[in-house]
């Protein structure tokens, strides 16, 4: 139950107080299980290309050949997957405010401040353990799964398999795309057999991302950490688990404790170099003397900006777009999902929270925080000085393709019926 004065703060704030299901240090394994569609897809068995692929694998890492190859003869080939991953349109037009009010409203606020309340005393050892500030766990995991309640219905194994061995050739990186999908495909197989489990098991995104946090199997071998202490890491129903894992993951990246991800902007209308400043994309490229000279406008700590920036700007449809200077802490955002989009979602959803959190008492405030989510002030971006429309951006990395290692937050797909589970893997020699 929330405590009457935060059920106070929400009406008086405008927020409707959401239905939700209580939530402890570890959410629920039922909620890890969501209901599963009838949909049945082709199985992979007769295929040639993936069974011979299967016996390769199983030889280099020393798996059991049988068992590699039932687990990959019982994936299905699921059309719904290769449609969902097709890259949008030619033309389509970004929009930051259409896209920013599928995370940032009443609903995923009050379920992030639930999940803050009750993850507080983790979020903090998190932060004095790896550097990463409450308020940037929060915005991942909300924006990711609205705190586990949307962790995804397809069978991991069958979004892998059809995208490892029929990725859609329409996209512009299709080669690249199925070497990628193979290696994350490999990497679970590997870790269902470490844990001697059932690979047919585990549901996730239509691209095969796992537990509250989305992690990818090359992901989960890599950063996923057992934070709560039990022995196993599990980001499905460990909340802890989820929090220190996001965590490592942004240090592994270079996070910057301290560090704002952005600083508001504006522009000198007779100076600005537009084309310029937009040409590096989103990767942090000048200092703040050379940003400056070509017509952006800094303000307060800003100027005193020690690392390299990036002009980002966030497009609005028809309207003038928004744009913040964006540090290296917002670079590091980007390596969770490759877009500035997304970026500016997770910051001002964890902003929003936190302001939840003050509101309720329980955070003063003055109380200590890193300044990753930037300051109230600057929420808002501001909108180019110039009469005219400005360049578009070049194309790079914030074309919204899932990165190496997540996911875009999509849930929610229909997944197919499962066959009964393998048998447990012999250990690996």
């Amino acid at each position: 139950m929330f405590p009457h004065s935060l059920l106070t703060v929400l009406v008086a704030a405008g927020l409707a107080l959401p239905a939700l299901p209580a939530m402890a240090q570890t959410v629920p394994r039922a909620r890890a299980q969501p209901e599963r569609a009838s949909q049945r897809g082709v199985p992979y068995a007769g295929n040639e290309e993936a069974m011979l692929w299967a016996d390769q694998i199983a030889q280099r890492n020393g798996l059991d050949a049988d068992w590699v190859r039932r687990a990959i003869g019982r994936a299905q080939f699921l059309p719904t997957v290769v449609r969902l991953m097709q890259p949008a349109p030619s033309g389509t037009a970004k929009n930051w405010r259409a896209y920013r009010s599928r995370f940032i409203d009443p609903v995923r606020i009050a379920a992030g401040l639930r999940f803050w309340l009750e993850n507080q005393s983790t979020l903090e050892r998190a932060q004095q353990v790896y550097g990463v500030p409450p308020q940037i766990i929060v915005g991942i995991i909300g924006v990711e799964t609205l705190y586990g309640r949307q962790m995804g219905s397809f069978r991991v194994i069958d979004a892998l398999a059809t995208l490892a061995f029929d990725f859609p050739q329409s996209h512009p990186r299709a080669a690249e795309r199925s070497a990628y999908f193979r290696g994350e495909l490999e990497q679970f197989l590997l870790l269902q057999q470490r844990r001697g489990a059932d690979p047919l098991a585990p549901l996730g995104s239509y691209a095969g991302a796992m537990g509250m946090a989305q992690f990818m199997p090359g992901s989960l071998a890599r950063w996923a950490v057992d934070f709560d202490g039990d022995g196993r890491t599990d980001l499905a129903t460990s909340a802890a688990d989820a929090i220190g894992s996001v965590a490592n993951y942004f240090k592994s990246y270079g996070w910057q404790p301290g560090m704002p991800a952005y600083y508001p902007v504006s522009f000198d209308a007779g100076r600005l170099d537009l084309e310029a400043l937009l040409a590096p994309d989103i990767l942090p490229t000048f200092s703040v003397a050379s940003f400056t000279a070509k017509g952006a406008l800094l303000q307060g700590p800003a100027l005193a900006h020690k690392g390299p920036l990036a002009l980002v700007e966030l497009q609005n449809g028809d309207d003038p777009p928004q744009y913040v200077a964006g540090t290296e802490n917002f670079y590091v955002i980007t390596r969770y999902n490759w877009s500035s989009y997304y970026a500016m979602a997770v910051i001002e959803l964890g902003q929003q929270v936190r302001q939840a959190m003050v509101a309720n008492g329980a955070l003063g405030p003055d109380a200590p925080s890193d300044p990753a989510a930037a300051a109230d002030a600057s929420v808002a971006p501001a909108a180019p000085l110039a009469p005219d429309p400005p360049a578009a951006p070049a194309a790079g990395l914030s074309d919204g393709a899932p990165p190496p290692e997540a996911t875009p937050p999509v849930q929610g797909a229909p997944a197919a019926t499962p066959p009964e589970p393998l048998p447990l893997p012999p250990p690996s020699s």
